[in-house]
């Protein structure tokens, strides 16, 4: 019998399952003729002889590669279980089925995915699992990918994970939980489920043993939460490509005590004011922090902390409290509540993060420094060194903060070369990590764990971004920018660090200009499948040679770019980047370039004035300001100015933003209450969403 896991583990998997080095080592040694001897059982076990005298057994079953056996004394999946793999498929090529990827190959691109098909006539369920209407048999058409976990059997999970492990999940799903299902398709054929406790992949198609989690230590728990997560999306959500769903538990309570009293703490900030606030209020915000937390309510947590920082900022003096991200910060919470109250498409548990641990310890991680950010605030300079976790689909934030001392704050440039985890911030932002002490916080924040045992190793990069999954490489920035219209509000989603990082594929640069009075410089770049994108960024004294450095990797001093990474926003002509870093024949991060800022911009930036977009700032600036002073405490005139703004608003078109201004003026008066706190939220909401919506 041919084993037919063996042929599809890929090289992609089978570094999953390892790591490239070995993967790499593994490969030459079979090109160059040292392979094992192999033979097979009748019941499918492979067995290999090595002239040297190690043997290796590959055991049938659902176990994977981790259940294979080798006699040398390295741990885990060795060189020599890779090599039997590779060598099985090189013996077997000739009777792989055709339509089968080989290993090296990928799935055609030109096909696409269609989440939801007809079943298979004649079709038996098989007993413990459910079958959702609309789906055909795994693979059927000749499209390997196009399978559902949720096909495997609770009998199936136990013989890969273990009755011990099986019988936790089930206790788990008693409780409750949510996830994000998201479906395999030609460009990304593997699924992947988002679980409160880290991400789940199923590498080979119908192979249960080959599911791998990012968690370390939780002994298979999260894989069948993860199968059962498939089954909910596909009795439920069938034809959708991602799917959030909640899986066992009683029904979504919408009672939450702690977060009301968050709410209630937020509205009474409102209406004292940051201005107002005496010291009494630290006491009820460490309260509220404390019963958040008692809740596991991690994303009020996460803002309440936010509010707490700004108040404690402001009270120092300090340059990190900004009127604007306090407001923000007000309205959030009672945005998160709001929503929950009105059952929305969400599960309350995605909106308020529950169960999220506050630190998740992750297994061998590979990561890809995809760049910097330096900000100097508050009487420090901070840098988020940003890196890309492919196999989680997502991107964690390590941040290192300095302060500034009497000769200035440092620049990036100088920041580079401090050291972290054995290596310096400049390799980082730019290299290969390989972690066994990587620990992920629930806003994807980075930490490198410390242990006499526990290894960080940091290769060059050389900016080969080209294996990033889709889900953090675009190709099309017009495609991207839908993508994020499809999103929740900004101020309903996890609070995750960098979560609108992506890297873009460039296809030429058609223009760069600098705006000298905003001191902003300003790319226009197509994608490598068309579509336009703007590339801005400002100047900031903490990384003078930042504009400089950009400039050059753009109009081709490095060679031709090939890619941009950074954060990415929607604007009112299109998908909007913040560089993080450019690759070309070096990969180029900006903020930690050497350099005084003076160099000679060449280009004119057309100042097209945005009517909208000023309306909108305005508006905001001016709730912001409501905010900071209080409700209970604005002069007079105040509601006229609200009114003022209202018909500016609806002077651009933005009617219903206009009637909420007028709303908040309506309920200002000599003792203004819940009304106006509830109007001023309303504003703020309002305002947020159609800035983001433009």
């Amino acid at each position: 019998m041919t084993r037919a896991d063996l042929i599809a583990l890929t090289p992609d998997v089978l570094a999953a399952l390892s790591n490239r080095g070995l993967v790499k080592r593994a490969t030459r040694e079979v090109d160059a003729g040292e392979r094992p001897t192999l033979s097979e059982d009748t019941d499918g076990a492979v067995r290999a002889a090595y002239p040297d005298g190690v043997t290796v057994t590959l055991p049938p079953g659902g176990g994977g590669l981790a259940a294979g056996c080798c006699s040398c004394p390295a741990p885990g999946v060795c060189r020599h279980l890779l090599a039997v793999v590779l060598t099985y498929q090189r013996t077997h090529a000739a009777t792989t089925p055709s339509h089968a990827a080989a290993p090296d190959q990928p799935a055609a691109p030109d096909r696409q995915a269609v989440p939801g098909h007809d079943a298979a006539p004649g079709r038996d369920v098989a007993p413990g699992r459910d079958v959702a209407p609309g789906r055909d048999d795994a693979g059927a058409g000749g499209e390997p990918w196009r399978w559902s976990p949720g096909d495997v059997t609770d009998d199936e999970l136990a013989a890969a994970i273990g009755a011990p492990a099986l019988a936790a999940a089930q206790r788990r799903r008693r409780r409750g939980y949510t996830a994000v299902v998201h479906r395999p398709d030609a460009a990304d054929p593997v699924p992947r489920v988002e679980l409160p406790t880290g991400t789940v992949r199923f590498l080979v198609p119908r192979q249960i043993g080959y599911a791998r989690g990012d968690a370390a230590d939780d002994g298979g728990e999260a894989i069948a939460l993860a199968v059962w997560a498939c089954r909910t999306a596909d009795r439920e959500q069938p034809d959708r490509s991602e799917a959030q769903v909640r899986v066992g538990g009683a029904a979504t309570a919408t009672d939450h005590p702690a977060l009301d009293t968050a709410v209630a703490l937020a509205a009474d900030v409102l209406l004292t004011g940051a201005a107002h606030l005496g010291s009494g209020v630290a006491a009820r915000l460490a309260a509220a922090r404390r019963d958040l937390d008692a809740a596991g309510l991690r994303w009020p947590l996460l803002a309440l902390d936010d509010l707490a920082g700004q108040l404690e900022a402001y009270a120092a003096r300090g340059a990190r409290y900004r009127p604007d991200t306090f407001a923000d910060l007000l309205a959030e919470l009672p945005a998160r509540r709001r929503a929950v109250v009105n059952a929305g498409a969400t599960p309350p548990e995605r909106l308020l993060g529950t169960h999220e641990p506050a630190e998740t310890p992750l297994r061998r991680v590979r990561l890809t420094g995809l760049g910097a950010r330096v900000r100097c605030s508050g009487g420090e300079v901070g840098v988020d060194v940003v890196l890309a976790h492919p196999a989680a689909v997502s991107v964690l934030v390590l941040h290192r903060a300095y302060p500034v001392t009497d000769d200035g704050p440092p620049t990036g440039h100088e920041l580079a070369a401090r050291r972290v985890t054995g290596t310096t911030l400049g390799a980082l932002a730019t290299g290969d990590v390989v972690s066994e002490s990587a620990v992920r916080s629930a806003a994807h924040r980075l930490r490198f764990a410390a242990g006499r045992l526990a290894r960080t190793t940091v290769t060059p990069g050389g900016g080969d971004w080209s294996g990033l999954p889709p889900g953090l490489l675009a190709r099309d920035p017009d495609a991207l920018a839908a993508e994020l219209a499809g999103r929740p509000p900004r101020l309903l989603r996890p609070r995750t660090a960098a979560e609108s990082v992506r890297v873009l594929a460039l296809r030429e640069v058609r223009a760069i200009g600098y705006a000298a009075g905003e001191q902003r410089l300003h790319a226009t770049v197509t994608g490598a499948d068309g579509g336009t994108a703007t590339i801005t960024a400002t100047h900031h004294a903490a990384a003078p040679g930042a504009l400089d450095a950009l400039a050059a990797a753009l109009d081709g001093t490095h060679g031709p770019p090939r890619y941009v990474s950074g954060t990415v926003r929607r604007g009112a002509d299109g998908l909007v980047v913040e560089p993080l870093a450019v690759v070309a024949d070096a990969v180029v991060v900006p903020d930690l370039a050497a350099g005084v800022g003076d160099g000679r911009l060449a280009g004119a930036v057309d100042a097209r004035p945005d009517p909208v977009a000023a309306a909108l700032a305005t508006a905001s600036a001016l709730l912001a300001q409501a905010a900071h002073t209080g409700l209970r405490h604005l002069p007079a005139g105040f509601p006229d100015r609200l009114r003022a703004t209202a018909a500016g608003l609806a002077g651009v078109g933005l009617d219903r933003c206009g009637a909420a201004l007028s709303g908040l003026a309506g309920t200002l008066g000599a003792d203004p209450g819940e009304p106006a706190v509830r109007a001023w939220v309303d504003a703020w909401i309002r305002l947020s969403v159609t800035a983001e919506s433009r």
